[in-house]
Protein backbone atom coordinates (compact mmCIF):
# COMPACT_ATOMS: atom_id res chain seq x y z
CA UNK A 1 0.00 0.00 0.00
CA UNK A 2 1.35 3.41 -0.92
CA UNK A 3 2.16 5.81 1.92
CA UNK A 4 0.40 9.14 2.15
CA UNK A 5 3.59 11.01 1.38
CA UNK A 6 4.68 8.92 -1.59
CA UNK A 7 2.76 9.06 -4.85
CA UNK A 8 5.12 6.64 -6.59
CA UNK A 9 2.88 3.61 -6.95
CA UNK A 10 4.02 0.17 -7.93
CA UNK A 11 2.78 -1.60 -11.03
CA UNK A 12 0.03 -3.48 -9.22
CA UNK A 13 -1.48 -0.30 -7.77
CA UNK A 14 -1.49 1.39 -11.17
CA UNK A 15 -3.14 -1.62 -12.82
CA UNK A 16 -5.74 -1.84 -10.04
CA UNK A 17 -6.62 1.82 -10.46
CA UNK A 18 -6.85 1.52 -14.25
CA UNK A 19 -9.09 -1.50 -13.83
CA UNK A 20 -11.47 0.24 -11.42
CA UNK A 21 -11.56 3.38 -13.55
CA UNK A 22 -12.30 1.23 -16.60
CA UNK A 23 -15.46 -0.15 -15.04
CA UNK A 24 -16.79 3.31 -14.18
CA UNK A 25 -15.81 4.46 -17.67
CA UNK A 26 -17.84 1.58 -19.08
CA UNK A 27 -20.89 2.59 -17.02
CA UNK A 28 -20.78 6.15 -18.34
CA UNK A 29 -20.12 4.94 -21.88
CA UNK A 30 -23.10 2.62 -21.81
CA UNK A 31 -25.59 5.26 -20.69
CA UNK A 32 -24.81 7.77 -23.41
CA UNK A 33 -24.30 5.25 -26.22
CA UNK A 34 -27.81 3.89 -25.83
CA UNK A 35 -29.28 7.38 -26.06
CA UNK A 36 -27.78 7.76 -29.52
CA UNK A 37 -29.24 4.43 -30.66
CA UNK A 38 -32.84 5.06 -29.59
CA UNK A 39 -34.20 6.05 -33.04
CA UNK A 40 -32.76 2.90 -34.61
CA UNK A 41 -34.09 0.73 -31.78
CA UNK A 42 -37.56 2.24 -32.22
CA UNK A 43 -37.59 1.56 -35.96
CA UNK A 44 -36.25 -1.99 -35.68
CA UNK A 45 -38.31 -3.23 -32.74
CA UNK A 46 -41.39 -1.11 -33.34
CA UNK A 47 -41.41 0.44 -29.88
CA UNK A 48 -43.75 3.21 -28.85
CA UNK A 49 -42.42 6.48 -27.48
CA UNK A 50 -43.20 5.45 -23.90
CA UNK A 51 -41.49 2.08 -24.35
CA UNK A 52 -38.48 3.77 -25.87
CA UNK A 53 -38.23 6.06 -22.87
CA UNK A 54 -38.06 3.03 -20.60
CA UNK A 55 -34.97 1.79 -22.41
CA UNK A 56 -33.19 4.72 -20.80
CA UNK A 57 -35.28 5.02 -17.64
CA UNK A 58 -34.92 1.32 -16.84
CA UNK A 59 -31.18 1.73 -16.40
CA UNK A 60 -31.57 4.90 -14.34
CA UNK A 61 -34.24 3.29 -12.16
CA UNK A 62 -32.10 0.23 -11.49
CA UNK A 63 -29.03 2.32 -10.72
CA UNK A 64 -30.74 4.88 -8.50
CA UNK A 65 -32.94 2.37 -6.72
CA UNK A 66 -30.16 -0.03 -5.73
CA UNK A 67 -27.16 2.27 -5.22
CA UNK A 68 -27.49 2.38 -1.43
CA UNK A 69 -28.05 -1.36 -1.29
CA UNK A 70 -24.97 -1.86 -3.44
CA UNK A 71 -22.82 0.05 -0.99
CA UNK A 72 -24.21 -1.89 1.96
CA UNK A 73 -23.75 -5.22 0.20
CA UNK A 74 -20.10 -4.39 -0.48
CA UNK A 75 -19.57 -3.75 3.23
CA UNK A 76 -21.35 -6.90 4.40
CA UNK A 77 -20.52 -9.44 1.69
CA UNK A 78 -17.14 -8.19 0.54
CA UNK A 79 -16.05 -5.51 -1.91
CA UNK A 80 -14.17 -7.86 -4.21
CA UNK A 81 -16.96 -10.43 -4.30
CA UNK A 82 -19.67 -7.89 -5.12
CA UNK A 83 -17.45 -6.18 -7.69
CA UNK A 84 -16.80 -9.40 -9.59
CA UNK A 85 -20.37 -10.69 -9.39
CA UNK A 86 -22.00 -7.44 -10.48
CA UNK A 87 -19.51 -7.00 -13.32
CA UNK A 88 -20.37 -10.51 -14.51
CA UNK A 89 -24.08 -9.67 -14.43
CA UNK A 90 -23.42 -6.47 -16.38
CA UNK A 91 -21.55 -8.45 -19.03
CA UNK A 92 -24.31 -11.03 -19.49
CA UNK A 93 -27.13 -8.47 -19.51
CA UNK A 94 -25.33 -6.38 -22.13
CA UNK A 95 -24.93 -9.37 -24.40
CA UNK A 96 -28.57 -10.36 -24.02
CA UNK A 97 -29.64 -6.81 -24.80
CA UNK A 98 -27.85 -6.96 -28.11
CA UNK A 99 -29.43 -10.30 -29.03
CA UNK A 100 -33.04 -9.61 -28.10
CA UNK A 101 -35.81 -8.87 -30.56
CA UNK A 102 -38.38 -8.01 -27.89
CA UNK A 103 -38.78 -4.53 -26.46
CA UNK A 104 -39.81 -5.75 -23.00
CA UNK A 105 -36.77 -7.98 -22.72
CA UNK A 106 -34.55 -5.11 -23.84
CA UNK A 107 -35.97 -2.90 -21.10
CA UNK A 108 -35.44 -5.72 -18.59
CA UNK A 109 -31.79 -6.08 -19.54
CA UNK A 110 -31.33 -2.33 -19.17
CA UNK A 111 -32.86 -2.48 -15.69
CA UNK A 112 -30.55 -5.35 -14.74
CA UNK A 113 -27.52 -3.46 -16.07
CA UNK A 114 -28.51 -0.48 -13.95
CA UNK A 115 -28.65 -2.68 -10.87
CA UNK A 116 -25.26 -4.19 -11.72
CA UNK A 117 -23.75 -0.71 -12.10
CA UNK A 118 -25.27 0.26 -8.75
CA UNK A 119 -23.21 -2.51 -7.16
CA UNK A 120 -19.95 -2.03 -9.07
CA UNK A 121 -19.69 1.73 -8.48
CA UNK A 122 -19.71 1.73 -4.65
CA UNK A 123 -17.66 -1.46 -4.53
CA UNK A 124 -15.01 0.12 -6.76
CA UNK A 125 -15.00 3.29 -4.69
CA UNK A 126 -14.65 1.28 -1.50
CA UNK A 127 -11.77 -0.74 -2.96
CA UNK A 128 -9.94 2.49 -3.75
CA UNK A 129 -10.41 3.91 -0.24
CA UNK A 130 -9.09 0.70 1.34
CA UNK A 131 -6.23 0.15 -1.12
CA UNK A 132 -4.77 3.67 -1.32
CA UNK A 133 -3.50 5.31 1.86
CA UNK A 134 -5.29 8.37 3.16
CA UNK A 135 -3.76 11.58 1.87
CA UNK A 136 -2.43 12.66 -1.53
CA UNK A 137 -2.33 9.10 -2.87
CA UNK A 138 -6.00 8.47 -2.20
CA UNK A 139 -6.98 11.94 -3.42
CA UNK A 140 -5.18 11.34 -6.68
CA UNK A 141 -6.81 7.93 -7.11
CA UNK A 142 -10.30 9.27 -6.38
CA UNK A 143 -9.83 12.16 -8.81
CA UNK A 144 -8.89 9.73 -11.55
CA UNK A 145 -11.81 7.45 -10.67
CA UNK A 146 -14.49 10.13 -10.76
CA UNK A 147 -13.04 11.75 -13.87
CA UNK A 148 -13.26 8.58 -15.94
CA UNK A 149 -17.02 8.35 -15.44
CA UNK A 150 -17.57 11.76 -17.03
CA UNK A 151 -15.11 10.91 -19.79
CA UNK A 152 -16.96 7.70 -20.55
CA UNK A 153 -20.26 9.54 -20.80
CA UNK A 154 -18.80 12.09 -23.21
CA UNK A 155 -17.13 9.52 -25.44
CA UNK A 156 -20.27 7.42 -25.43
CA UNK A 157 -22.00 10.07 -27.51
CA UNK A 158 -19.29 9.67 -30.15
CA UNK A 159 -19.08 5.88 -30.08
CA UNK A 160 -22.87 5.58 -29.94
CA UNK A 161 -23.27 7.57 -33.13
CA UNK A 162 -20.57 5.60 -34.94
CA UNK A 163 -21.83 2.19 -33.86
CA UNK A 164 -25.44 3.02 -34.67
CA UNK A 165 -24.38 3.55 -38.28
CA UNK A 166 -23.32 -0.11 -38.32
CA UNK A 167 -26.29 -1.35 -36.27
CA UNK A 168 -27.82 -0.47 -32.92
CA UNK A 169 -27.03 -3.90 -31.53
CA UNK A 170 -23.33 -3.06 -31.52
CA UNK A 171 -24.05 -0.44 -28.90
CA UNK A 172 -24.88 -3.36 -26.59
CA UNK A 173 -22.17 -5.69 -27.88
CA UNK A 174 -19.28 -3.24 -27.42
CA UNK A 175 -19.29 -3.40 -23.59
CA UNK A 176 -19.16 -7.22 -23.65
CA UNK A 177 -15.48 -7.74 -24.59
CA UNK A 178 -14.43 -4.74 -22.48
CA UNK A 179 -16.24 -6.11 -19.44
CA UNK A 180 -14.88 -9.61 -20.09
CA UNK A 181 -11.27 -8.45 -20.24
CA UNK A 182 -11.81 -6.31 -17.15
CA UNK A 183 -13.37 -9.22 -15.27
CA UNK A 184 -10.49 -11.55 -16.09
CA UNK A 185 -7.95 -8.93 -15.08
CA UNK A 186 -9.82 -8.12 -11.86
CA UNK A 187 -9.50 -11.64 -10.47
CA UNK A 188 -5.75 -11.37 -9.73
CA UNK A 189 -5.58 -7.58 -9.35
CA UNK A 190 -8.41 -6.67 -7.00
CA UNK A 191 -7.21 -7.33 -3.44
CA UNK A 192 -9.04 -9.88 -1.37
CA UNK A 193 -11.23 -8.62 1.44
CA UNK A 194 -10.49 -9.08 5.07
CA UNK A 195 -13.18 -11.16 6.80
CA UNK A 196 -15.90 -8.90 8.21
CA UNK A 197 -16.23 -8.57 11.95
CA UNK A 198 -19.37 -10.69 12.10
CA UNK A 199 -17.59 -13.56 10.30
CA UNK A 200 -14.71 -13.68 12.79
CA UNK A 201 -16.86 -13.24 15.89
CA UNK A 202 -17.12 -16.53 17.87
CA UNK A 203 -20.51 -18.18 17.68
CA UNK A 204 -22.49 -18.40 20.85
CA UNK A 205 -24.95 -21.23 21.37
CA UNK A 206 -27.81 -20.21 23.65
CA UNK A 207 -28.12 -23.61 25.31
CA UNK A 208 -24.39 -23.79 26.06
CA UNK A 209 -24.44 -20.21 27.38
CA UNK A 210 -27.35 -20.94 29.65
CA UNK A 211 -25.73 -24.10 30.98
CA UNK A 212 -22.39 -22.45 31.63
CA UNK A 213 -23.81 -19.20 32.91
CA UNK A 214 -21.96 -17.15 30.28
CA UNK A 215 -23.46 -14.40 28.19
CA UNK A 216 -22.92 -13.93 24.43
Amino acid sequence: MASSTDLRWDRRLWLSLILLCGVLFLDGLDVSMVGMALPSIRDDLGLTTSQLQWVVSGYVLGYGGFLLLGGRAADLLGRRRMFLISLSVFLVASGLGGLTNDGSLLIATRFIKGIAAAFTAPAGLSIITTTFAEGPARTKALAAYTGTGATGFSLGLVFGGLLTEIGWRWVFFLPVPIALVTLIAAIPLVPRDKPPAWATRPRCWSSWSAASGRSC
